[in-house]
């Protein structure tokens, strides 16, 4: 079966760069021909948004000391851009085949048995404005296969609009099949849209620890340059201490393993995302994670590391809370140092256990409806 998975945009973002990879490997390890759907993005303003964005610009550098171009920052944006994801762009042009478009409403009908929606953030309206077509509105009158596998709405509340809601709910009722990510999204679909929808795995759970060693193994990726792996993403003070604590009373080494890729006033060499493989690696060597990242949590479960989490809110804390009380973890969540050196040690073997059901639970419902 020739199957279209539509996901989020594949730029830096190491879980989002991984589930798509993982997805795409078990739907060809069941005999399909799977590629992703990569929308194109170029950045140009048409001429009416210059009219307003040249002066806010001029006002912007001259008055309030942004650096900034005026006339020429879409091709500066473009040529950053280019610099900052070389290494994550790499791991896409070698393992994931993308199919390239400008515009998804123009795909050929024609090219696909399937489309297959997820996983990641995909229904939450702010990462993805345009979300009726995280639905399948293009495709609303073609004779295919719709089914949703994972997809998150990110929070366990409701951010559509009245009209996006009701878009949405028309849209999902002509799926063949609905699962989601987390167990608020179950809740979601049931209360606005009125459908069940199944709690499966992110599809980077479908692999094991194996398939993403031999990776950075191929691609010689050295060790890591110490064992505490140090992957926060909203960074702030206080979890600076944190991971300093920490270090000290484990007698560890932080290493980072993320940079200021999404701050567009930093140096532009600090900005570089370091490679997929890389990132892989800092697991595997790390003896302790400390984190506030969703995809972050799911390899610290699957090379079986300790760790902890720092909630994150903004970016959506149901995620992890879902995930983590499936497995019986949620006093991985901590807010302070002395609370992350006082937690039992993890019983992996428990863990492994419920990974294997919901990984048996997962494929099957992959299988059953493709």
């Amino acid at each position: 079966m020739r199957i279209g998975i539509l996901t989020l945009p594949l730029h830096t973002n190491y879980g989002g760069i991984l589930q798509a990879y993982a997805l795409q490997t078990v739907l060809e390890r069941m005999g399909h021909e799977a590629v992703v759907l990569d929308k194109q993005y170029t950045f140009k303003i048409s001429f009416l948004k210059k009219c307003f964005a040249y002066p806010k610009r001029a006002i912007c550098k001259y008055i309030l000391g942004d650096k900034r171009a005026i006339i020429r920052w879409e091709k500066v944006v473009s040529y950053q851009n280019n610099i900052v994801r070389q290494y994550t762009q790499t791991f896409i042009n070698k393992y994931i085949r993308c199919y390239k478009v400008n515009d998804i409403s123009l795909l050929n009908k024609e090219d696909f048995d399937a489309i297959v929606v997820g996983s990641d953030q995909i229904w939450r309206p702010i990462y993805y404005p345009t979300i009726e077509h995280a639905y399948l509105d293009f495709a609303s009158s073609w004779n295919i296969k719709r089914i949703a596998y994972a997809p998150s709405f990110g929070v366990d509340t409701w951010e559509y609009s009245e009209e996006q809601a009701k878009n949405c709910k028309a849209l999902v009722k002509k799926f063949d099949a609905v699962s989601v990510r987390e167990q608020s999204g179950v809740e979601l679909c049931e209360k606005y849209f009125d459908v069940d929808a199944v709690l499966v795995l992110d599809p980077t759970m479908l692999l094991n620890a194996e398939d993403y060693i031999e990776l950075f193994r191929a691609s010689d990726t050295p060790q890591s340059e110490g064992n505490l792996l140090d992957y926060i993403l909203d960074r702030d003070d206080d979890k600076e201490t944190m991971i300093r604590q920490i270090a000290t009373k484990a007698n560890l080494k932080p290493f980072r393993m993320n940079f200021c890729v999404e701050n567009p006033t930093a140096p532009l060499e600090e900005r570089v995302q370091p490679p997929v493989e890389k990132w892989l690696r800092g697991f595997y060597d790390a003896k302790f994670v400390v984190t506030d990242s969703f995809h972050a949590c799911v390899f610290s479960i699957l090379f079986k590391k300790p760790f902890v989490v720092v909630a994150n809110r903004e970016r959506g804390l149901s995620r992890i809370e879902s995930l983590l009380g499936y497995f019986g973890l949620t006093d991985r969540i901590v807010c302070n140092a002395s609370d992350a050196m006082n937690l039992s040690e993890i019983d992996y073997g428990a863990v492994d256990e419920k990974l294997e059901l919901m990984r048996v639970k997962s494929n099957g419902f992959l299988q059953k409806y493709l």
